[in-house]
């Protein structure tokens, strides 16, 4: 089974760490959101993988090309951002095998794969959201799926499509998408993967569900941060340094430099940050960066940054210079 991972998007809620770094690349727990899918899929086996690469690819295929070098990747570019089913076409040359899995990438998941693959049908990955107006949802009769609707103005259903596909057919898939284009069946001004599962169930394709509980976005600021404690209160690691309180769960780089601070709980503290002086709880401090007598929370400091000063809440960029006096 081939694993898709779409990781073309802009990342425009995510500014201004993402004017300078791909989405998937930023840190989250103690590594880039992608680190941890592909870690997942390596788990259960999955060495093959299509990634869909658009703004700041290179950095993509340079950062998994030199973390993961046993997985069989390929790249494939999407160079207009017009929708999941048009991004998923793009990979459409690799599917060398009938089944795939497709996996959000700017999302953490917490589910069982191997279960996944031992499904007899295409199945969709749902959770139950008491407001899916944003989101795919699943209409369902006797355990299939009889409709899909992409962001309905007045759902019918909770049943909201996560961003898990475990598709049978990908030949069919392809063709499906093909005929959004060719007949430029668009919705929300995009080619929809959600359209396009529709055509598949309207040719006798049967999907089913399987539950999603663990699911994670990395989409906002808050909701990275969100996942960030997820991560640390399922995986932190216990530390002690000199001069140093720590509140876990925390992730600490080893090569990070800490004095005469506090630290956590749900701090992330990347390679080669120092920090001073310093309270820092529920926050991500990305790589190189300086924090000086200052109190920081629910914060996320770029690579290469340098903050000084006293409490404030922060949404920094990377290589910025910023004192608080």
């Amino acid at each position: 089974m081939r694993a898709i991972i779409p990781v073309a998007g802009f990342g425009t809620r995510l500014k201004p760490h993402t004017l300078t770094h791909p989405k998937v690349l930023l840190n989250v727990g103690g590594k880039p959101i992608v680190a941890h899918i592909i870690d997942k899929l390596i788990e259960e086996n999955i060495t093959e993988a299509t990634f869909i690469v658009g703004y700041l690819g290179e950095r993509i295929e340079d950062y998994i090309s030199k973390t993961y070098p046993n997985l069989k990747a390929e790249y494939v570019e999407q160079k207009e951002l017009l929708g999941l089913g048009h991004a998923i076409y793009q990979a459409a040359p690799t599917f060398n095998d009938d089944e795939i899995l497709i996996i959000l990438g700017d999302t953490v998941f917490d589910v069982d794969l191997s279960q996944i693959s031992k499904l007899e049908t295409s199945s969709l990955g749902v959770k139950e959201i008491k407001d899916p107006r944003r989101f795919g949802v699943a209409e369902l009769e006797d355990g299939l799926i009889t409709k899909l609707i992409e962001k309905p103005e007045n759902p019918t259903t909770n049943l909201a499509l996560v961003g898990l596909y475990y598709i049978k057919n990908s030949n069919l898939l392809t063709k499906s998408i093909e005929e959004l284009m060719e007949k430029n069946i668009k919705t929300k001004n995009e080619y929809q993967l959600t359209d396009a599962l529709q055509l598949m169930i309207e040719k006798g394709e049967k999907f089913m569900t399987f539950p999603v509980e663990g699911w994670y976005d990395c989409g906002k600021p808050e909701t990275l941060l969100s996942t960030n404690r997820f991560i640390l209160s399922k995986n932190g690691e216990p530390k002690k340094i000199e001069s140093v309180v720590i509140n876990e769960p925390v992730y600490i780089a080893p090569t990070a430099k800490i004095k005469n601070s506090v630290i956590g709980p749900y701090a992330t503290i990347s390679d080669n940050c120092e920090v001073t002086d310093s309270i820092i709880k529920n926050s991500i401090i990305n790589k190189n960066s300086k924090v000086e007598r200052i109190i920081l929370a629910d914060s996320i400091i770029g690579a290469d940054a340098r903050v000084q000063g006293s409490h404030h809440k922060m949404n920094v960029g990377d290589s910025l210079e910023l004192e608080i006096n």
